[in-house]
C-alpha cells in the first residue's frame, strides 16, 4: 500500500558549514529583489537572447543593442543573475571588458522546465504582492493578501472567473499542471476491473477530469459539484467537448448545510480539492460524502502530499504552496502530509482501502476510501 518512503533525517541534522548557511541566509534576505531581477530578465528577453547565443556567449553591450536597454540596466540584471548561477561567463572571458555570458543550468530550467515556469508565473501573478500580508494572515486566519485582488472576496475561489486574464492564466496553469500530470496514471486505477458508471467530481473546476473520464470510458456519467461560477464554466467546456449529455453539474458550496451531494454514486472523486480546506473542514466534507455514498461506493482523493515526494525540489514546491493558501486562498488550509489527511478523512467514518503513491512526475498520491 505505502510504496513511497520519505526520510525526515535531513531535518534532524544541521551539517551545513557556517559560511554556506550564511550564504543561504543572504538568499532569503534578498529574495524579493532577486526574484524580480529574474522576472525582468525573462520579460525583457535577456535570458532568451543569452540562451540563443550558445557557447559563444554575449556581452552587455550587445545585449543592450539587441533589447534597446541601457548598458547600466543590462549590467545590474546580469550581475545579479551571475550571482544566482542563472548565467555564467564563458571560459575564454578574461576581464570585464570582454566578459560574455552564457546560460547556466539554473537559467535553463527557468526558461524551459514547465514545473519551474508554472511556479514562477503563479508566484508573480497571484502571490507576490499579497505575500507581504502573510504575517497578518497567520495572525487573523484569513487570506489578507487576497485584498490585492478584491476586498469583497472571502476566498480566492469566489473570484477566479473575475481575475484579469494574465492572473487567471497563471492560476489555472498552476492548478492544472499539478493535477493533470497524474491523470494518465490515475485513470487505469479508477476504471480498473470494476469501472464506475456514475462518478461525482467534487470541486470539478473546469471539468478537465470529467471530460478526461468520458473520453477514457464510454459508459461513465459524471456530475460536477462546485461553486456556481465554476459549474457554469464546466458546463460550457463539457458541451464544447461533446459531453453535455454525460456531464451534469450540481452548484453549491460544499461546506453549506443546504448543499447535498448526489447519492449512491459508484465513485466520488476529489482532485487537489481537500487541500483547499482546513482539517476540520476536510472531515466535514468527508462526512457529507459518507452520507451520500452507498456501502459499495469508492472515494478517491488525489493530492500531492509533501512527505511522499520523490525529489527534494518537489517537496519544497509543495511546502511553499501552503503559503499561498495562507495569505491568498483561504487563510486556513495547506498541502498536507499523508497521515494528517488520511486521519481527517477517516474521522468521518471512512477507512483507507488503498494508497497509490508516485503518480506522475510530481509524485501524486491517489487514496481510495470505503465505508
Amino acid at each position: 500500500m505505502d510504496n513511497a518512503a520519505y526520510s525526515f533525517d535531513k531535518y534532524k541534522e544541521d551539517n551545513i558549514r557556517a559560511i554556506d548557511a550564511r550564504f543561504e541566509a543572504q538568499k532569503i534576505a534578498f529574495a524579493p529583489m532577486t526574484f524580480q531581477a529574474i522576472r525582468a530578465m525573462i520579460e525583457l528577453g535577456l535570458l532568451n537572447i543569452i540562451e540563443d547565443s550558445g557557447d559563444d556567449g554575449i556581452g552587455v553591450k550587445a545585449l543592450a543593442e539587441k533589447t534597446g536597454l541601457t548598458e547600466y540596466g543590462v549590467g545590474v540584471l546580469c550581475e545579479m543573475a551571475l550571482g544566482m548561477n542563472v548565467i555564467r561567463v564563458t571560459k575564454d572571458s578574461t576581464c570585464q571588458k570582454d566578459e560574455k555570458y552564457v546560460l547556466g543550468k539554473t537559467g535553463w530550467f527557468l526558461l524551459n522546465d514547465t514545473l519551474t515556469k508554472v511556479n514562477f508565473n503563479f508566484t508573480n501573478d497571484i502571490c507576490y504582492k499579497g505575500a507581504f500580508k502573510l504575517k497578518d494572515s497567520v495572525l487573523s486566519g484569513k487570506p489578507e493578501g487576497l485584498k490585492e485582488f478584491s476586498d469583497k472576496w472571502t476566498v480566492i475561489y469566489e473570484g477566479l472567473s473575475q481575475l484579469d486574464e494574465r492572473s487567471k492564466k497563471s492560476w489555472f496553469e498552476f492548478d492544472h499542471f499539478y493535477s493533470d500530470i497524474a491523470f494518465p496514471t490515475a485513470l487505469p486505477i479508477v476504471f480498473g476491473s470494476n469501472p464506475p458508471k456514475s462518478l461525482v467530481d467534487i470541486g470539478g473546476n473546469t471539468a478537465k477530469w470529467s471530460i478526461t473520464c468520458c473520453r477514457y470510458n464510454p459508459d461513465v456519467k459524471v456530475t460536477i459539484v462546485d461553486l456556481p461560477g465554476q459549474t457554469a464554466v464546466a458546463e460550457k467546456n463539457a458541451a464544447e467537448a461533446g459531453f453535455a449529455d454525460r456531464i451534469g453539474t450540481c452548484s453549491g458550496n460544499v461546506l453549506s448545510e443546504e448543499t447535498r451531494l448526489p447519492a449512491n454514486a459508484d465513485a466520488y472523486w476529489m482532485s487537489q480539492f481537500l487541500d483547499c480546506f482546513s482539517l476540520k473542514q476536510v472531515t466535514k466534507i468527508a462526512k457529507k460524502v459518507y452520507e451520500a455514498a452507498s456501502k459499495d461506493s469508492r472515494v478517491y482523493v488525489l493530492e500531492p502530499l509533501w512527505d511522499k515526494q520523490k525529489f527534494e525540489g518537489n517537496s519544497y514546491s509543495v511546502m511553499a504552496t501552503s503559503l499561498y493558501f495562507t495569505c491568498m486562498a483561504n487563510g486556513n488550509s495547506k498541502m498536507y502530509r499523508f497521515e494528517e489527511l488520511r486521519d481527517a478523512i477517516e474521522a468521518s467514518g471512512f477507512r483507507l482501502a488503498d494508497a497509490h503513491h508516485d503518480l506522475g512526475s510530481n509524485a501524486y498520491s491517489l487514496l481510495e476510501f470505503r465505508k
